[in-house]
This record gives C-alpha cells, structure tokens and sequence, in this order.
C-alpha cells in the first residue's frame, strides 16, 4: 500500500519571498513550486536574439522587451501562477522596483526538450487568459518554426505559423516585426 506524499502549497507572499533569495528560479503553480533547469545553447540564442531585435525595435516607441529574468503574474480560473518567459513586451508602466509583470502584450517562449509539453498546452492556456495579450509566440530552437497564438473572444484562439527564414513575424499592436532571419541568426537550421 502505497502513501500519498503531501504537497505543501506556498502563499504568493512565500513565493516571492523565497524567489528574492533563491540560488535558482522557480515557477509558480496554484501553490505548488517548480525549479526551472537550464537551456541549451541555441535555446539561449534564439531567446536573445528576439530581445535583441525586439529591443532595437521598440527603442523609443512606448513598449519594452523584458528578458526571461522577469516573471509575469497570471490570476486564472484555475489558479495563481508565475512564469518566467523568454521575452516579453510590456506596454504599461511597470516601475522599477516591479518584481512581475501582469499584463504583457506579447510573450515568447522558446521550446526546449524539458518545457515542451509546457509551453504548448499549461502556459498556451494561461498566456491567452492574459487581459491585453495579443499574441503568444512558440519558438522552435534548431529550425526556423514559430507558431504565433492569438487569443479571440470566446472562440479558439487565432494560429499562425511562420516555416521560412523568409518570413517576418508581424506585431502590428506594439508597432515592431521579428524577422525570421534575425531571429535565428547564429543558428544552423534547415531552411527548407
């Protein structure tokens, strides 16, 4: 017979107390929290690169790129979570003693082995409940695939896929496009 182990649920509070000191970041799950593990390589390249670009884009214009050092606070019906994206871009007023984010316009994730799962079905169906959001964007690695989310109301959320280096990802909300070719610059990929 076999004992089911108990999970001690964290507060928000102890969430965010624990993450200002924490060796490693966490996410956060109605309670329940999950160390996040390292990325790959061309992982980190693909993610810089979208800041990158994003930031020499937006340089000006009233929204800003954050990195994947930001959490975003997401109040859904099927909890409280936080999550650290990629990239995202805030078009508010967050001040800078914000340790979250809680509406960003847009949010990118870059697919890794161990948050695959993840990013294409939990975090899909938080980013999208976000108020505000206009799009969520999955970001393929090692070959140039974005799927770009946008959410409708009451209705299936609007999919897009970007398969070329050719290809530029357009975000006219936050007045900026990503360009496939920039955005896997120092990747080896298969064009196709």
């Amino acid at each position: 017979m076999s004992v089911a182990e108990e999970i001690e649920l964290l507060s928000e509070e102890e969430y965010l107390a624990a993450e200002e000191s924490a060796e490693y970041k966490s996410e956060y799950v109605a309670g329940v929290v999950y160390p996040m593990a390292g990325a790959l390589v061309g992982h980190n390249r693909v993610a810089r690169n979208a800041l990158g670009e994003l930031h020499a884009r937006l340089r000006g214009k009233p929204c800003e790129p954050f990195g994947s050092d930001m959490k975003v606070r997401i109040d859904s019906f099927k909890g409280l979570r936080f999550y650290y994206p990629d990239v995202m871009i805030d078009c508010g007023d967050a001040g800078s003693g914000e340790a979250f984010l809680t509406a960003p316009r847009v949010v990118i994730e870059v697919l890794s082995p161990s948050t695959r799962r993840t990013d294409l079905s939990e975090k899909l169906e938080a980013y999208l409940s976000i108020s505000g959001l206009v799009a969520y964007l999955i970001v393929e690695p090692s070959e140039p695939f974005v799927r770009e989310y946008r959410p409708v109301e009451d209705g299936e959320p609007l999919r897009k896929e970007y398969r070329s280096l050719e290809k530029v990802v357009e975000l006219p909300e936050i007045d900026a496009e990503l360009p496939m070719q920039e955005l896997y610059e120092g990747i080896e990929v298969d064009s196709r």
